[in-house]
């Protein structure tokens, strides 16, 4: 197989093709990392130049978003109504707070209940495409717009390119079918290592996207905090797994329901088992 790498989204990505003349494989790598760096630039909320920079300078008053921002926003409107609030893209805000740096620093409850009432999708004015974020209130697509970036790049390749490939940004990917020497193996890495696969996952086509905490968590007094926040308390959520990988007709669906799984704590496995998709969890 060839790979065609780059880096996007802080990950290391690549697209796996068949052996083929070398121009057209960089050509697909190209447009596929074109793709995801169109996303990640419009979309980040690092950049003062990105749609999400723009919506936060017009807090407080109605602006009109594009259909892509608005597919986007209503997706997340969606997953906030389906998962009674656990998904809540509001919820970013939090990080002003929340440092998950290695240190062993936790804020206080002042600065947590400080943020509480600028959380939550319902707050906000949506009525596709017209916007209205409250003033000091935030929205970060961070949680869904890596699949996001997989499914485009995937759906554009696939229009005009029929042999076998793989787009893995991250971790999080999507292939069409499986090579010709059989399915495609992924591997699951272990939490707290570098690329110490724990399980080794055989995908013919279809999505799978990880979730989990190894590289984004507090330790103080021995107690462990990760980093996925449960927006209605503004707290890491209590006795999550480390890891959880989902498997799905599309890398979004994948991802969003390894991330609610995390938001359910310990009833993560009871929560994916009720949806009835093949999933593996690392404690």
């Amino acid at each position: 197989m060839l790979a065609v790498v780059f880096a996007a989204m802080a990950s290391p990505c690549e697209v796996l093709l068949p052996p083929m003349d070398q121009d057209k494989a960089m050509e697909i790598g190209r447009f596929v990392a074109e793709e995801t760096w169109r996303i990640e630039k419009k979309f980040s909320r690092y950049r003062d130049d990105s749609v999400v920079a723009w919506i936060h300078r017009n807090r407080g008053r109605e602006i009109m978003v594009d259909a892509e921002t608005s597919g986007l926003l209503e997706f997340a409107r969606q997953c906030h109504e389906i998962s009674e609030g656990l998904f809540d893209i509001s919820s970013g805000v939090l990080r002003q707070a929340w440092r998950f740096d290695g240190s062993a620093v936790l804020p206080s409850e002042a600065t947590i209940a400080k943020l509480m009432p600028l959380i939550g999708f319902e707050k906000i004015t949506w009525h596709a495409p017209r916007l209205l974020l409250p003033a000091g209130m935030e929205i970060d697509f961070g949680g869904i717009g890596k699949e996001y970036a997989v499914d485009r790049a995937y759906e554009q390749v696939a229009a005009v390119f029929h042999e076998p490939f793989l787009v893995n940004l991250g971790g999080d990917l999507r292939a069409n079918r499986a090579p010709a020497q059989g399915a495609w193996q992924i591997g699951v890495e272990r939490p707290d290592t570098d690329r110490d696969a724990a399980l080794l996952l055989s995908l013919e086509h279809g999505a799978l996207a990880t979730s989990g905490d190894s590289h984004r968590f507090i330790v103080q007094d021995g107690k462990r905090y990760g980093h996925v926040l449960n927006p209605r308390t503004g707290w890491p959520v209590v006795a999550a797994p480390r890891s959880v990988t989902v498997a799905a007709s599309s890398c979004t669906e994948a991802g969003l329901l390894a991330t609610l799984a995390l938001l359910h704590g310990v009833k993560a496995r009871s929560f994916l088992e009720e949806q009835g998709v093949r999933h593996w969890i690392l404690e």
